[in-house]
């Protein structure tokens, strides 16, 4: 995932595209960036590694000498952006948020044009650029925008710095959200609502899928209508989302207590306490000690003061490592008791399997995992979520293979609650885990919590569907 914030103000907005960008770290660990305009000094850009430190204090000297009246800064999970690119529609500046997998088809376009591609990302073209260069391909950015949109296949939200203001783009069915804040004077757009309150921004408007938006320092005005049809994604309140945002009008705390609640609306385990796992499952937990009124406990803490976020070294040892240092058991709540634990998602299940010998080794009695969200069938294809180099890396793959012995199975089969399947797949990855029991959200029960119509949010990893599956 990855996030991004712009602003563009009567007067200078450095610190507030400084701190709103800083408000989105928790959606990205590779690269982070900023650029701004202003008409003195033109474009100004700045991007750095955030695997090994924070994002404020990579970009502080860098502040100090920027100048601008608009900028837009991007905090990324893979490619480095916002880059800066030159064309027949003038210059600009662009970050993007999604997933492009078409993305050797698209190069090949190009390159077959004797197009040249300038900037890398993991080792391949990056795809910000890319897009970038379809824009340029329009007549105005509004048409090249709608060029990407036709072109792409998997999702795009896109943000533009120009000499006239900031466009924003949501994707085609609003998979992420972009949302514009406004206060006096200066109006910003933004992934997370919760980068708005303490920069002094309201909540102005929610962008509608595909919509396109142009903002200046005067206000804003629409370039493209939304379109009907609209599949967020519904990891963004179970997962992604930072606790005091806002999706479709939706909070994301609130949602996870209704989750929470849903799962002890059905459980019958007799336990001494309920916990969250940090960060995410925490909310879920409250939800769930509030419906069943199970004492909420806290048997793990997270040590934060060094290890705050997810600095992974690329080193395996040594990520996993650092996974364990995170997280410390307390014994004195943990010993002989019996305890439901609440977490967001098993993806590929190594760390919830430690966790699990961590309790065991603290001498809990029963360790009972309850999970926010229903099993992970099909790997997402739209927002790099659950993504592996193998489908038998996600934990639900894994468990349906040990059942029959076969890697092409039809796993719509597995994520029928009432199918016999999905009973023995549950069963077989809470061997896989070593837990006492294990419960999954159903997806009805998720969609209720979050409060939008089925057909309105992606659901793709729990049951494989999706608009324009086939060509996504």
């Amino acid at each position: 995932m990855s996030g991004f914030f712009g602003c563009i103000s009567k007067t200078d907005c450095v610190a507030d595209v400084y701190y709103g960008t800083d408000y989105h770290s928790h959606l990205g660990t590779k690269r982070a960036g900023l650029a701004y305009y202003c008409n003195k000094k033109g474009f100004q850009r700045a991007i750095h590694s955030i695997e090994n430190g924070y994002f404020r204090n990579k970009f502080e000297d860098d502040i100090a000498g920027f100048v601008g009246n608009s900028g837009i800064g991007v905090i990324s999970d893979s490619e480095a952006q916002p880059i800066v690119l030159t064309s027949h529609l003038g210059r600009f500046a662009i970050a993007t948020v999604g997933r492009v997998n078409n993305l050797d088809e698209l190069e090949k376009y190009f390159i077959d044009q004797r197009r040249t591609f300038s900037e890398t990302s993991q080792g391949g073209i990056n795809p910000t650029e890319l897009v970038g260069m379809l824009i340029s391909e329009g007549n105005s950015f509004v048409e090249g925008i709608r060029r990407v949109f036709d072109r792409i296949k998997g999702s795009c939200s896109i943000m533009l710095l120009t000499d006239e203001g900031i466009l924003a783009a949501r994707d085609k069915l609003g998979r992420t959200p972009i949302v514009i804040g406004k206060k006096e004077d200066t109006y910003s757009v933004a992934f997370e609502t919760c980068s708005f309150s303490n920069l002094g921004y309201e909540i102005d408007k929610y962008m509608g899928p595909g919509e396109i938006i142009r903002l200046t320092a005067d206000g804003y005005e629409q370039l493209q209508k939304p379109h009907d049809k609209m599949q967020i994604c519904s990891f963004l309140w179970v997962y992604y989302g930072y606790p005091p945002s806002f999706y479709e009008n939706i909070n994301v705390e609130e949602c996870r207590y209704r989750c929470g609640a849903a799962l002890g609306k059905y459980d019958t385990e007799e336990v001494d306490f309920v916990t969250g796992i940090p960060d995410s499952g925490i909310g879920h937990a409250i939800g769930y000690s509030n419906q069943r009124y199970v004492p909420l406990m806290r048997p793990y803490s997270k040590y934060t003061p060094t290890w705050p976020r997810s600095f992974m070294p690329q080193n395996q040892q040594m990520r996993k490592l650092v996974s364990k240092m995170k997280l410390i058991p307390n014994p004195a709540l943990i010993k002989n008791k019996r305890g439901v634990f609440l977490d967001d998602s098993i993806v590929r299940g190594t760390q919830l399997t430690d966790n699990a010998k961590d309790l065991y080794a603290a001498g809990i009695k029963e360790a009972h995992i309850r999970i926010a969200c229903p099993p992970l069938t099909f790997p997402c294809k739209f927002l790099n979520f659950s993504q592996s180099r193998s489908n038998l890396d996600l934990a639900t793959h894994k468990a349906v293979y040990q059942l029959t012995g076969k890697t092409d199975v039809d796993m719509r089969e597995y994520s029928d609650t009432k199918n016999g399947n999905y009973a023995a797949m549950v069963e077989q990855m809470r061997k896989n885990l070593g837990l006492n029991t294990l419960k999954f959200q159903k997806v009805n029960d998720l969609v209720k919590a979050i409060g939008l119509p089925k057909e309105k949010l992606c659901t793709h990893c729990f049951d494989g569907s999706s608009y324009f599956n086939s060509h996504s």
